[in-house]
């Protein structure tokens, strides 16, 4: 259980948010890893299609029908991420990926692949060694050892930009800059601020947006894009907000949270069977059976506890010292949180994870 104060302070507008058009784009592509030491895939139809296009292009047809073994070839799906204001010809990292039956890719090279983005269109290249943490290892008598995942592996700046994007900072008079979560109190506060730094520039547009008004040439427009990123603004003070992770049972509240009157009482209720089978032994020569007596014995014990009384607006603190003297388990405090929430008596957002 963990309880989080949640104090005013000054954040940097480029910790609240960001500039529109000025942010990373996913790239994807299908490829082929080869010189594997036979952990790869052994009979993917899309290997083998992947493996006809390679030769192709390097002049070698294979006869129609013949399906090669590629043992030593995985089939994989290459990942990266292009950063804003990414010129052709800068290298990027890529992750591969295995999409079949291949059981590590230690040792293997990919094989020159494009990267599409969302658009369908080509924006880099990968090619290279991979790096690979994973290990696997078996015997011949089924036992079997995997140290972290050895069917994914990286390679640093294993692929060149080949196209840039437009992010729209040469464009027009208007830049727009993004919240990361709505909130309009913040997006007001950063208006002002901006608006103190160099006058009548930032409007609101919504809870999120605002549009600044910025020199047209590119070098007064980053020196302005420099000095808004880095003033300080005090952002408004988050919602209330309970935060329940069912899996692990980690509750978080923040200091936000407060309470209306209301009286919690919790006990705990323990059902115990015990069962004792009694053998039962017939006298000498008296021709009985040997028999077994069933004996049960049921008790029912119930802890017992105070009632803890909040008053109106309790405060975190109040809300810890309540629960330490029930003495609750996480479990039991999700249990007391959903209770007061159905009562109309916690004044906060429950969101479950």
């Amino acid at each position: 259980m963990v309880f989080v104060p949640n104090t005013a302070f000054a954040e940097r507008v480029r910790d609240l948010g960001q500039f529109q058009g000025v942010r990373t784009n996913q790239l994807t592509g299908y490829g082929v890893v080869v010189g594997l030491p036979g952990t790869g895939d052994d009979n993917l139809e899309y290997l083998t299609q992947a493996m006809k296009g390679v030769s192709g292009r390097m002049g070698l047809n294979l006869p129609a029908g013949v399906a090669p073994g590629l043992k030593n070839a995985a089939a994989v799906v290459i990942t990266a991420d292009l950063p804003a204001f990414a010129k052709p010809g800068q290298r990027i990292d890529v992750t591969v990926s295995t999409i079949g039956k291949a059981k590590s890719l230690r040792g293997g090279a990919l094989i020159l692949t494009p990267l599409y983005g969302a658009d369908g269109q080509v924006y880099a290249m990968a090619q290279g060694n991979l790096a690979v943490g994973g290990l696997d290892a078996s015997g011949k008598d089924g036992s079997k050892v995997t140290v972290n995942i050895p069917t994914v592996g990286r390679i640093a700046e294993g692929a060149s930009v080949e196209r840039a994007v437009a992010t729209g900072f040469e464009a027009g008079e208007t830049l727009r800059w993004n919240l990361f979560e709505a909130d309009f109190l913040t997006a007001s506060r950063v208006r002002d601020a901006i608006n103190k730094r160099v006058p009548g520039i930032a409007t609101v547009e919504d809870g999120v947006t605002l549009a600044l008004r910025m020199p047209g040439d590119a070098d007064s427009r980053a020196s302005m894009m420099a000095a808004i990123e880095m003033i300080d603004v005090s952002p408004a003070e988050t919602a209330a907000r309970v935060i329940v992770n069912s899996r692990t049972g980690t509750v978080v509240i923040n200091s936000a949270v407060r309470l209306s009157p209301a009286a919690i009482s919790h006990s705990k209720l323990t059902v115990r069977v015990e069962e004792n089978d009694r053998v039962s032994q017939p006298g000498p020569f008296s021709n009985g059976r040997t028999t077994t007596e069933n004996r049960s014995n049921v008790s029912v014990e119930e802890e017992q506890r105070s009632v803890a009384l909040f008053k109106g607006g309790a405060s975190l603190s109040k809300v810890v010292d309540a629960l330490n003297m029930l003495g609750v388990t996480p479990s039991d405090l999700v249990a007391i949180l959903e209770a007061l929430k159905q009562a109309g008596a916690l004044k906060a957002e429950m969101v479950v994870i």
